[in-house]
């Protein structure tokens, strides 16, 4: 067989796909749309751009999303190594400075000699060795040959927030401080009273938002879920949301506010600011308005504006196994968020996972069997629809997050949350740690 693939899109799961099938030998044709058309949510033309939140959450092993990065650092993940090289100050999280970030993958895939690029929308299914990696913002064309061709797709609709410039905060109506002081002073924080909260949260609820007549009717993404669309659930709902103030009291008066607001830096240099969970659909105009009411952000400079956008995603466990490889179609594979892994670092698992089974389809050798009490295994099993612990056989499938539920219980009954995750973590990368020992990867 000819050692060659073809991969669709160049995101987050195409770029760590690119890489791993490059550095083993494999020449690989990776087809990007951009810049010839692009999308309404990405604005670079850069690769594996983040276009929602510059958070690749949590570092610490005993957190799902921590856990996940160690495995793929243990794979020699490409991505998860350039997000630590570009890292901003983010408390417990791991934040990026994204356009470096982007920069620092296309050099890398640019510059590989077995990765030819080619700036091209693909619209019809690759007949060809491919692995398809086109994302949630798959174009329209593309995104209904898929559906033609497996039985229909599915959406839902996600939000991202608005980003201001630093120079247009009023520093002196907030204070540096991340969450119970983890991190150090890595967010900068906009302390409201129960009045202020209030004032706000009535006109939040009854800001004008856009009209989405093609999706209106499609759940959103929990993770990302506009504000507004959150408030509605109740008016405390934001204090116990994003708007939390537990854990962080002013640091002066030592006394917590009745709701904060966080900013975190966008970029290393500090020059912009994301305000942290506040994904949006309100209009422009609305976003001005509303945000302008908060002390400190009278006069804020938007840099982008909070927008919604519709993701596409296939019916995975009917159309994949658990090489990410279609089931009736063998020299076709699916990775990243079409497959319904939700987030920045489950993509590139996807992209790797999805990768190595590539490499062994084309070496004619057995698939890799991914450890199944990891978390790689896990997500595997996920999009198949083979998990046993997720309770997800016979219900409609639905994006997902990495999380512990996903792996099999311990032997031991432990009642203490933390320990147990971390007994969970410690079980899981001696279990990868030992797969990759088997296998040379």
């Amino acid at each position: 067989m000819k050692k060659e693939v073809v991969i669709i899109g160049a995101g987050l799961a195409g770029s760590e796909a690119a890489y791993q099938l490059a550095k083993r030998g494999i020449k690989v044709i990776l087809k990007e749309m951009r810049p010839l058309k692009t999308t309404q949510a990405h604005k670079s033309n850069d690769f594996a751009e983040l276009v929602c939140s510059n958070s690749l959450k949590a570092i610490s092993k005993d957190s799902s999303s921590g856990l996940l990065k160690e495995e793929l650092l243990k794979c020699d993940s490409m991505l998860i190594k350039a997000a630590y090289e570009c890292q901003v100050p983010a408390g417990g999280a791991l934040a990026v400075d994204r356009d470096k970030f982007s920069k620092i993958v296309t050099d890398i895939i640019s510059n590989d000699k077995n990765i030819t690029i080619i700036n091209e929308e693909v619209t019809e299914l690759p007949s060809t060795l491919s692995l398809i990696a086109s994302g949630p913002l798959t174009s329209d064309d593309f995104a209904n040959n898929i559906k033609s061709a497996f039985g229909g797709g599915l959406y839902f609709a996600d939000a991202i927030s608005p980003i201001i410039s630093a120079d247009s905060i009023d520093m002196s109506k907030g204070y540096f401080l991340g969450r119970y002081g983890k991190g150090g002073n890595d967010y900068f924080n906009l302390p409201l009273t129960e009045d202020e909260y209030n004032n706000f949260y009535d006109e939040l609820i009854n800001a004008k938002t856009t009209s989405f007549h093609d999706f209106e009717d499609i759940n959103y993404f929990e993770g990302c879920m506009p504000i507004e669309v959150m408030a509605e659930r109740g008016r405390k709902t934001l204090s116990f949301g994003p708007m939390k103030p537990v854990g962080l009291e002013n640091p002066v008066t030592n006394e917590r506010p009745y709701a904060v607001i966080q900013l975190r830096k966008e970029n290393i240099e500090g020059t912009a600011f994301n305000i942290v969970g506040f994904q949006t659909k309100m209009l422009i105009s609305e976003q001005k308005r509303v945000f302008g009411l908060i002390k400190g952000l009278e006069n804020a400079e938007f840099l982008r504006y909070g927008s919604v956008h519709r993701n596409t995603y296939i019916n995975s466990p009917t159309i994949l196994n658990r090489y990410f490889q279609v089931k009736n179609r063998e020299n076709l594979f699916f990775a990243g968020q079409i497959t319904g892994l939700e987030g920045y670092v489950e993509s590139i698992a996807g992209g790797l996972i999805a990768s190595l089974q590539i490499y062994a389809y084309i070496n004619n050798k057995p698939f890799y069997e991914f450890p199944i009490n990891s978390a790689l295994g896990a997500l595997s099993r996920y999009v198949s629809g083979e998990s046993d612990f997720s309770n997800i056989k016979n219900k409609k499938y639905v994006p997902s997050n990495f999380h512990f539920g996903l792996l099999p219980p311990l032997d031991e009954k432990i009642r203490d949350k933390k320990l147990k995750k971390i007994k969970l973590a410690d079980r899981s990368l001696e279990s990868i740690s030992k797969f990759i020992n088997e296998n040379n990867l």
